[in-house]
Order: C-alpha cells, then sequence, then structure tokens
C-alpha cells in the first residue's frame, strides 16, 4: 500500500481564467519505495478530495476520480520505468511521429487586472518565450480585446496564442475574431464552454467556412474533449485538440487520445493543469509526439518541491535524463 499525501501548492500570485480564479491549488502524492507520483485536483472538475483519499486507503473497483487513476498510474509506470532504467517515454508506440529538435513551450497568463504590470510582465517573459498563451474569457469581450492588444503591443515578434477556457459564446468569438486576426494570433483554444456539446463548435466551423479571413486562426478544443472517444465528433470542426494527463486519466489513455488526433490529422497540444515539477516532468514525456508543449503549471508556484523539467533561453523544453518520470525532490 503506498504512502498517500493531500498537498496544498501555493501560487506566487492568483491565477485567473474564465472559470475563476485560485492561489492555491491540492495534489494527492502516491509514494512506494522510490517510486513517487502525483495528480493534481482541479476546481472546475468538482472532485471529491475525501472520497479519493479514501478510496486510495481501500482501492476497490473504479477509481472515484481521475486524480486517484492518474496517481495511481504514473506510480506504477514509475517503478517500471525505473526497473528497466528508461523514461516513461519509452512506454509510447513507435509508430507515432515524433520531434526530432528542439520541442517549443508556451508561457501562459493568467487573466490580468492590472495592465501596467501585465504589459512588464509580456515583454520580460517574450526575452525568453517565443510562444505566449493568453487567457481570455473574462465576462467583458472589451477587457478580452485589451489584454489582446497589450500582449502584441509588448512583445511585437512574439508567437501568440489564446485559451478562452469556455468563456465566450459562438456570437462573441465571431465579434473577437478579427481582432485577434489583426493582432496576429494563430490560435484560439476552448472559446465555448464544453456544457454546450457539439452544436457550438459546428456553428463556428460554418462562420469560419464563410469567412476567410478569420479562418487562418487555428481553432482547438480543450474541455469538450476529454479522451480519446471525443475525437472523432470533434474533428471535422476543430483544427487540433489539447491533451492532458489529468484529462485522460492514465499515461496509457493520454498516448490513445494522441493517436485518434493524428489518425484524423490534426494538431497535437500538450497541456497541464497548475502542479508541481512532479507532474509537469511526467506529462512532458510525451512532448516529441507533440507540436507545442504548454507545461509551465510549476512556474506559477511559489512553493515548487520538486526539480524535473526546464526550459532552455529561448523557452525551448529541456528534459531531465533520469530514470522514471525524473524530477527529484528538492532538499529543504
Amino acid at each position: 500500500m503506498p504512502e498517500i499525501e493531500l498537498k496544498t501548492l501555493h501560487l506566487t500570485t492568483p491565477f485567473r481564467i474564465a472559470h475563476g480564479a485560485s492561489s492555491t491549488r491540492q495534489v494527492v502524492r502516491l509514494k512506494e519505495g522510490d517510486s513517487i507520483s502525483e495528480a493534481p485536483f482541479v476546481p472546475y472538475y468538482h472532485e471529491d478530495i475525501e472520497s479519493t483519499l479514501e478510496w486510495l486507503r481501500q482501492p476497490q473497483g473504479k477509481p472515484p476520480t481521475r486524480a486517484a487513476a492518474l496517481a495511481l498510474d504514473l506510480l506504477k509506470c514509475d517503478q517500471d520505468c525505473r526497473a528497466r532504467g528508461a523514461g516513461l517515454s519509452s512506454l509510447v508506440p513507435d509508430h507515432l511521429p515524433k520531434k526530432s529538435g528542439p520541442i517549443p513551450a508556451c508561457r501562459s497568463f493568467s487573466i490580468p487586472t492590472d495592465f501596467s504590470d501585465f504589459a512588464k510582465l509580456v515583454a520580460e517573459t517574450a526575452h525568453q518565450f517565443l510562444i505566449l498563451k493568453l487567457k481570455l474569457g473574462s465576462g467583458d469581450l472589451e477587457h478580452d480585446r485589451q489584454i489582446v492588444t497589450t500582449a502584441r503591443n509588448s512583445a511585437p515578434g512574439a508567437t501568440i496564442i489564446a485559451d478562452v477556457n469556455g468563456g465566450w459564446t459562438v456570437q462573441e468569438t465571431q465579434q473577437m475574431l478579427p481582432h485577434l486576426v489583426d493582432q496576429r494570433l494563430i490560435l484560439l483554444e476552448q472559446p465555448f464552454h464544453h456544457d454546450h456539446g457539439i452544436e457550438p463548435w459546428k456553428e463556428l466551423h460554418r462562420l469560419r467556412t464563410r469567412n476567410p479571413a478569420v479562418s487562418i486562426i487555428r481553432i482547438y478544443a480543450d474541455e469538450s474533449a476529454q479522451t480519446a472517444d471525443d475525437v472523432p465528433k470533434l474533428a471535422p470542426y476543430v483544427d487540433g485538440l489539447n491533451v492532458k494527463l489529468l484529462k485522460c486519466g492514465t499515461f496509457g489513455g493520454a498516448v490513445r487520445m494522441i493517436e485518434a488526433i493524428r489518425k484524423q490529422g490534426l494538431g497535437v497540444l500538450l497541456g497541464c493543469m497548475i502542479e508541481s515539477s512532479l507532474g509537469i516532468t511526467a506529462a512532458a514525456h510525451l512532448a516529441r509526439w507533440a507540436d507545442l508543449a504548454d507545461l509551465d503549471g510549476h512556474l506559477y508556484l511559489a512553493d515548487d518541491d520538486f526539480a524535473g523539467v526546464t526550459f532552455d533561453a529561448d523557452g525551448f523544453l529541456q528534459m531531465h535524463e533520469g530514470p522514471g518520470i525524473g524530477a527529484v525532490p528538492i532538499p529543504r
């Protein structure tokens, strides 16, 4: 039976998205021998923490939450990989095409409240990261426009993408697309809420088909596609999908989702939640099979207690070369 810990991670500043703001996040950690794993509890998934911990103490039947399933799966993966002296990426099928060169990573920004501070942060971040990801969906389209304009003015040469986390309607998306084109954004992620099903995606696809000027922005789904089973129904209406370990529940589930996305000829954005370097480094083993890595959840923490994946001076992903997950505790 593994040791179980519920850990609270503290953010340096509140992180704001369309779902709300948070200053702390909780993760469950499992430790058995030299192996350790982590899975985050995400506020907008509304997973019951107590039932998760109780199940992990006396597991029986199907795990009650994604966090429970993922923590157990990564613990097993870490143990298996340590025994072989190999990384988690060895579990990915050989037929999946992988990147041969450096893997570009992006840096995300929460919805700002002070645009002066935001402009300085964007300009500073753009010195290292070539790809910047804006969180939109503030509830005020003018505020969202100002976020985009400020970011572009602060980083004229950066590649900029945006994530709405379901904060717009189709009509609001239609209103915002021309501005995103004007500011040279290349990708828009999850513009409307996943609870609305497939219809908004169909409607947006029709609107973009009629207006080639805005179709140059790639449209990606995130929350609307949780696992590989969700890919085929969305495929005709999007240009790519976001894959996260927590959404898929297991490392193998994430691999199957990447396979399903590639089968449809779509792009793969590898994402994460706010979690420590332990969880981020586990996810990073999938990065070479993705087009873009959005793996900066640990950079928001004031108390990250693991070291693992890093970024070089140009914002490219740098993997730890050790066995297993590859993250190591930071001595305190």
